[in-house]
C-alpha cells in the first residue's frame, strides 16, 4: 500500500480545491455529512466534494475555477445538457408568472400528454416530485389493484429511499428481505421478496413459494443503480409472461431509462409494455418533477377517481412543468437519439480501446446514453457481478480522471450520462484523460 501511494504522489496535476474544502467544512457543520444527498459527499472515493458554481452545456465550474466535462448531468435529468436556453426561457417565463398555484394549470395536461404518447403502455399520468414518490405510488397502486401485500425486487436496483425499498436479500435468493437501513421496520422489509437480476428462474421460483401473494414485480428494465447492466435477451418478456400468468402487477422503473435509451423509454428499445411506469429525472427538465403512469384501470383507483390516496403541495409544479414540456418537445424532434447513440459508442469504443492498450482489465457495459466502467475481468449481469469490480482502482482512476477535467460519478456503482451537449471534441478529451488514467492505474497496481 505504501509503495501504491508513492507512486500516485508522483503525479503532476493538482485540482485548486481550497475553496471547496472550506466550503465542505462549513456546510458539515448544517448539514447531516455536509450534504443533501450521500453519494454528493465523495465518501465513495475517498475525497472531499467539489462545490459547484455553475454549468453550461457539456460543463461544469466549481467555486476553485476548475472545469470538468460533465458526465453526471445532475445524476440523469440533464440530457440536453445544462442551461439549454429553450429550457431557461420556458422556466423564466413561467416564473415570471407565479411559482406554485396548488391547483390545476394547462401544462400539467400538456406534460400528461406527452408522456402517453411517448408510451404506449401509459393510459393516465399522476405527475408527482421525485422518483421515490413515483415508486411508493406504484407499489401502493399495485397492492390495491391486486388485494396482495408482496413486491418482489431485483437485488442492487434502487427504487428511492422508501421502507419497503431500502432492503437486501435474506438468507436464501426468493425469500423475504431485511433493512438495509436503520429505521426500516423488519414488518415493512418482509414484504418485500429481493431476487437476482436476470434471474428468471429465481423470479418462478419466489412467485412459486409465495404462490397467491405477489402484487408486483418491480424492476428497472435497465439496471443503472449499480452501475449500467442491461437485461439478458429475453428476461423483460419473460417477467412480462410471468406477471400476467401469476395475475400481478409489472412495474418497470423508468426513472433513468424514461427518454433516455429512446424517446418510448426501456419499453420501446424493447418491446415490453409495463403495467404501470415510473419515470423523473429527464421529464423534469432538471426541476424536481416525476411521474407515475399506466393503464387506466389501474390509474383510475387514485383519488380522487379511486380509494388509493395520494396527494403533494408541489406535484405538477407550474416552473417545474414548463421546463418538462420544453425538454421533451426537443427530444421529440429528429436527431437527437442517433446523436446521443453515436457520441455514447464513441466513447465507449474509445475507453475500451484504452484500457486494452494498457492491459487494465475492464468491463464497459453500455446502453443508449447510459454506461459504466466496471474494473473487473468478468461480464457484468447482475449485482454479484458488479460487486466484483475492484473498489480501490477505481478510486485511483476516478483521481486521475478528475484532475484531467473529467467529472464522473464518485461511486463504482453509478452510470455515466452523455448529452447531447457532448461534442466530438469532448469525447476524444475523455478518452485521452481515461488513456492516461488507465496508465496511472497500471503503474499504481503493476507488481
Amino acid at each position: 500500500m505504501k509503495k501504491t501511494k508513492r507512486r500516485l504522489r508522483r503525479s503532476k496535476l493538482v485540482l485548486r480545491r481550497a475553496a471547496s474544502t472550506a466550503a465542505f467544512a462549513e456546510a458539515t457543520r448544517y448539514l447531516p455529512g455536509g450534504v443533501n444527498s450521500p453519494v454528493r459527499a465523495f465518501g465513495g472515493v475517498g475525497q472531499e466534494p467539489i462545490f459547484i458554481a455553475r454549468a453550461s452545456g457539456s460543463k461544469i465550474y466549481d467555486i476553485d475555477g476548475n472545469v470538468y466535462i460533465d458526465y453526471v448531468g445532475s445524476w440523469g435529468p440533464m440530457i440536453l445538457g445544462h442551461s439549454h436556453p429553450a429550457a431557461v426561457k420556458a422556466v423564466r417565463d413561467a416564473a415570471s408568472k407565479g411559482a406554485t398555484f396548488g391547483a390545476p394549470t394547462l401544462a400539467e395536461t400538456a406534460l400528461a400528454k406527452k408522456i402517453c404518447d411517448a408510451f404506449p403502455s401509459i393510459e393516465r399520468v399522476r405527475l408527482v416530485s421525485s422518483g421515490t414518490e413515483a415508486v411508493m405510488t406504484a407499489i401502493r397502486l399495485a397492492r390495491a389493484y391486486t388485494r396482495r401485500d408482496l413486491i418482489i425486487k431485483m437485488a442492487g436496483c434502487y427504487h428511492g429511499h422508501g421502507d419497503s425499498l431500502l432492503v437486501a436479500a435474506g438468507s436464501g435468493a426468493a425469500e423475504c428481505a431485511v433493512p438495509s437501513s436503520a429505521g426500516v421496520p423488519s414488518a415493512v422489509a418482509n414484504l418485500t421478496v429481493v431476487i437476482p437480476y436476470n434471474d428468471i428462474g429465481a423470479a418462478k421460483k419466489a412467485f412459486r413459494i409465495h404462490k397467491g401473494k405477489i402484487a408486483a414485480v418491480l424492476t428497472e428494465p435497465v439496471a443503472a443503480n449499480m452501475g449500467v447492466v442491461p437485461p439478458a435477451d429475453g428476461f423483460l418478456r419473460s417477467l412480462r409472461d410471468l406477471c400476467d400468468a401469476e395475475r400481478a402487477v409489472l412495474i418497470f422503473d423508468e426513472v433513468i431509462t424514461g427518454f433516455r435509451v429512446a424517446f418510448g423509454g426501456a419499453q420501446e428499445l424493447y418491446g415490453v409494455k409495463a403495467d404501470i411506469t415510473c419515470l423523473g429525472k429527464i421529464i423534469g427538465g432538471g426541476l424536481p418533477l416525476a411521474a407515475v403512469g399506466g393503464q387506466s384501470r389501474i390509474m383510475d383507483m387514485l383519488a380522487p377517481a379511486g380509494p388509493v390516496y395520494q396527494a403533494g403541495t408541489l406535484s405538477g409544479n407550474p416552473i417545474a412543468t414548463a421546463a418538462a414540456n420544453a425538454t421533451l418537445d426537443i427530444l421529440a424532434g429528429g436527431g437527437c437519439y442517433g446523436k446521443l447513440e453515436s457520441r455514447s459508442a464513441m466513447l465507449a469504443e474509445g475507453l475500451k480501446e484504452a484500457a486494452r492498450e494498457a492491459n487494465v482489465p475492464v468491463v464497459i457495459n453500455r446502453v443508449g446514453s447510459l454506461l459504466s466502467c466496471f474494473f473487473t475481468g468478468r461480464p457484468v449481469r447482475n449485482f454479484e457481478d458488479v460487486k466484483s469490480t475492484n473498489i480501490r482502482r477505481f478510486k485511483v482512476f476516478f483521481a486521475e480522471m478528475l484532475k484531467r477535467g473529467i467529472y464522473i460519478a464518485p461511486s463504482a456503482y453509478e452510470a455515466m450520462f452523455v448529452s447531447l451537449a457532448h461534442s466530438k471534441r469532448d469525447i476524444e478529451k475523455t478518452v485521452e484523460a481515461g488513456r492516461a488514467g488507465f496508465n496511472v492505474w497500471r503503474t499504481a497496481f503493476s507488481g
